[in-house]
């Protein structure tokens, strides 16, 4: 049967990032799509006009008639919205039998605020420590340490920082730090592995954060190891940006049609 993957995430009626570009990600990679929706949105490649996030009852029912009849190989979260979902989620991810992947999707591209202080500190506390990899950009791992992280040295301690508080794993994404885009993965175990990659010269990179995590969630459903699903998944991103379409007037993006590549 084919692989299935599971999105919990916010609604992008742009299609370049949330749920959309998640089922886009997860057909790309060979993978049936799944979705939860836990936020709407008014938004363009132009920016943010209003976010509604979804009752945690319904976010709850949504997830749980879906797990009673079809089991997926891997999910990911997104844009969660407000504390009562992320810890309702993550009252229902302590018993997923699948790898979860953890995006914590703090603010929008354009800067529109997706997750509060309080939401922030039960994302860390509750739903972190229930991810096989949590995938915070070096802005979100500098508000969830309260520290900067600029560099490639940043970026190191504050995924072994992150470890230390509760994460199997996590990979801090180097898109935001200083010279090249190097992601920076520490595990429960000590290991640190870099993964190296290209800055592409763009404006469209909307969405880069949800295709990345889908991405490695539909290779993890596939049945690759973590950190082969990571190199695989950074390579298509690259593609993705090298080929993004242009789409909108603002922040448009990236090419979720672009071919999968080797790592």
């Amino acid at each position: 049967m084919r692989p299935i993957a599971l999105s919990i995430a916010g609604s992008d009626p742009s299609g370049g990032a949330g749920i959309q570009a998640d089922l886009k990600t997860f057909h790309q990679h060979g993978v049936y799509g799944m979705a939860v929706i836990t936020l709407l949105t008014a938004q363009s490649t132009r920016g943010v006009r209003r976010v509604q996030t979804c009752a945690p009852d319904l976010v709850l029912e949504q997830l749980d008639v879906l797990l009673e009849d079809i089991a997926p190989g891997a999910a990911k979260t997104g844009a969660l919205g407000s504390a009562e979902v992320v810890s309702a989620v993550a009252s229902r991810a302590k018993d997923f039998a699948f790898p979860l992947v953890v995006d914590p999707v703090m603010i929008s591209k354009h800067g529109a605020p997706l997750l509060d202080r309080d939401a922030q500190e039960i994302l860390a506390r509750e739903l972190m420590p229930l991810a096989a990899v949590f995938t915070p950009n070096a802005h979100e791992a500098a508000a969830l340490l309260g520290r900067e992280v600029r560099t490639l040295d940043q970026a190191r301690d504050a995924a072994r920082t992150l470890v230390d508080r509760g994460a199997p794993a996590v990979l801090v994404k180097g898109g935001h730090i200083e010279g090249p885009p190097i992601d920076v993965l520490a595990t429960r175990d000590g290991a640190v592995v870099e993964i190296a990659g290209e800055r592409v010269d763009t404006q469209h990179t909307h969405g880069t954060g949800c295709a990345y995590s889908a991405a490695i969630a539909a290779q993890l459903a596939r049945g690759l190891p973590l950190v082969e699903a990571i190199r695989a998944s950074k390579a298509w991103l690259t593609e993705a940006l090298r080929r993004a379409p242009g789409i909108g007037g603002g922040v448009g993006p990236v090419d979720h049609f672009a071919p999968l590549t080797r790592a």
